[in-house]
Formats: structure tokens, C-alpha cells, sequence
């Protein structure tokens, strides 16, 4: 589970094109377009810049992007399927190259929405922030997961118990698993050099879901909205740093946030390699 500094910079660079991926789609996600025109603009872009789409094949799955519309929660398949005024669309991107993967995950509000739901989403976000500032060497995967739900359950929303963060490397999905709920100081202790994609999935009404028969669908069981936001991250001297970005997204709806300022390392600069 752990990795080099040179493997970290390797990772990096894969989330990074993950990350340049969702932010040429920020701009194509509006009201009209369907999910597989989207999917075939991510793939396009990411061989483009030399990368091969990470989801595309893996365990069987069809397409380059998971695209989870409103009730879905993740791994929804492209479709032609329009999207609406209002809609909310959580977009899941993996990049494999150099011989590591990275992914990347964000959810997009569909032309304007409603107050409710973006105190919804920008709840969700946050809950990501507090989960990644306890991925620190000597403290707990437990510790990453009680502070996403308590955060979260405060706010009168809920995490998914049945679907979880992971290590990263190699392989898309490693140990350890990183659940988004949990108790202080239980689970594995985190170590130097530890790469983990913490990914809140969030429900704003029920944590019930419904795996549907296709093997891909989930949904939410009262069909109210669910979130999905992730980042990849490294333990590097001790701390947390971030191997993804928003600042492409953020350049597009032209937001300006210093939220990934404090997790920065300038040993993983990748512009420096």
C-alpha cells in the first residue's frame, strides 16, 4: 500500500489528466445534451493527451465515464438520455497511464438549481475537504469516515455505508477501503506514503440504495437527490496531498477557491517533472 515519492508523482500525473477531463466537460454540461455525448468528448480528450480511459473495460464496464444523474448515485452508464434545467449530474473520470491510475469525481449542477440543492451539494463537497484533512500518518481510516458523517448527519443528510473510498496505485481499487462513516481510532493506521481516493457519496434523504439489474445502476431508495465527490490523495511527510484539482472545473464556472491550498507538497510539483 505504500508508495514512492516517484510513484505519487506517476499517480499524480494520471488524476491530473482525470482532472483536465472534467474540466473541458464543465462547459458541456447543460440543458439539451445526453451523457454518452459527454462520454465520447472524455475519451476523445484523454487519449488525446496520452492516457487510456481507466473505466473503460474494467470489470466489464462499457463506456469511459460514470455518469449519475439526480437519484442516480454512481456508476450510471452513458446514455442518450437528456438532461434537464435543474438536473444535477455527478461525473466519475479514471485515467491509466504510466503505468498507474488516477480518477477523479465531481457533481455539476444543470443550468440553475435550486438554494436547496446547492447548500446540498456544497455540503457534500465539504464533507470531502474535512474527510481529506485526516489523512494524516498516525491517524485512523476510521478517523477519515467519522469525520464525512458526523459532519454530514448534522446537516440532516447521510453517507452510503454500502459503497466505499479505497487505496489507489497499480490498481484502480486497493487497500485499504475508506468508508465514508466510522468510529475515531478504529481501522488501519495510516502510513507515510499511503495513496487513497476519498470519495463522499451522499444522499440528501435516505442512505438506502437500490443495485438495479443491469449490475451497474444504483439509485436511491426514496429517489431523492444523491452527491458524489472525490479526490486522490497522498500521505507525504506526514500530511495530506491532494494528487487531483478542481481548478479546471473552478476556471470554467470562473470560481475562485482557496480550498486545496492547504494540501500541497511542492515534492509532487508534477510541473517541476
Amino acid at each position: 500500500m505504500v508508495k514512492t515519492i516517484e510513484e505519487i508523482i506517476l499517480i499524480k500525473k494520471s488524476a491530473f489528466l482525470a482532472s483536465k477531463t472534467l474540466g473541458m466537460l464543465t462547459k458541456e454540461v447543460k440543458p439539451g445534451i445526453n451523457t454518452l455525448y459527454l462520454d465520447k468528448l472524455a475519451e476523445t480528450f484523454i487519449r488525446d493527451h496520452g492516457g487510456t480511459p481507466a473505466f473503460l473495460g474494467l470489470y466489464d464496464f462499457p463506456n469511459t465515464l460514470c455518469v449519475s444523474p439526480n437519484y442516480q448515485v454512481v456508476h450510471g452508464v452513458p446514455n442518450q438520455n437528456t438532461l434537464y434545467e435543474g438536473d444535477i449530474l455527478s461525473i466519475d473520470c479514471g485515467v491509466y497511464m504510466n503505468g498507474f491510475y488516477g480518477e477523479h469525481a465531481y457533481t455539476f449542477e444543470v443550468g440553475n438549481v435550486s438554494s436547496k440543492i446547492k447548500k446540498f451539494l456544497n455540503c457534500s463537497k465539504k464533507s470531502l475537504y474535512i474527510g481529506l484533512s485526516k489523512c494524516k500518518k498516525g491517524n485512523y481510516v476510521g478517523d477519515i469516515g467519522y469525520s464525512i458523517q458526523s459532519y454530514i448527519e448534522n446537516y440532516g443528510y447521510s453517507v452510503i455505508k454500502n459503497l466505499v473510498g479505497h487505496g489507489l496505485g497499480k490498481k484502480m481499487h486497493e487497500n485499504p477501503q475508506i468508508p465514508n462513516f466510522g468510529k475515531k481510532g478504529e481501522g488501519i493506521k495510516l502510513k507515510e506514503g499511503f495513496v487513497l481516493s476519498i470519495e463522499p457519496m451522499i444522499n440528501k434523504g435516505t442512505p438506502e440504495i437500490i443495485f438495479h439489474k443491469d449490475g451497474w445502476t444504483i439509485t436511491t431508495l426514496d429517489k431523492d437527490l444523491s452527491a458524489h465527490y472525490e479526490h486522490n490523495v497522498a500521505i507525504v511527510d506526514g500530511l495530506p496531498c491532494l494528487l487531483s484539482t478542481y481548478r479546471y472545473i473552478y476556471n470554467e464556472l470562473n470560481i475562485n477557491s482557496l480550498e486545496e491550498k492547504l494540501f500541497q507538497n511542492k515534492k509532487i510539483d508534477i510541473d517541476n517533472f
